[in-house]
């Protein structure tokens, strides 16, 4: 997608907001709106923007893995198990 078609200034969202809201929600696609010819904001379809915040999410969570195991900071995945099977027989037993 090139963001450069997709570039509206702030007079074409207030002339056209249910349109613009209809087209970014049904083609899923990023519109950026312009204020005094800057880019200002950016109006995205909510599934796009709630799968781009999940990505982020893993992104953050592999980042952080490399961090502790470049710190030592694991174990081996059977110790991890036989950590999980003693505390779940503690809370039954």
């Amino acid at each position: 997608m090139k963001y450069s078609d997709s570039i509206k200034p702030i007079s074409y969202l207030k002339a056209h907001a249910s349109e613009v809201i209809r087209e970014v929600s049904d083609n899923r696609e990023t519109m950026i709106i312009t204020h005094h010819g800057e880019a200002k904001v950016i109006l995205q379809d909510i599934h796009i923007y709630e799968q781009t915040q999940e990505s982020l999410v893993l992104l953050k969570m592999l980042a952080q893995s490399s961090k502790s195991i470049e710190q030592g900071k694991y174990r081996p995945v059977s110790e991890s198990f036989d950590l999980l099977r003693k505390q779940i027989e503690a809370q039954q037993g």
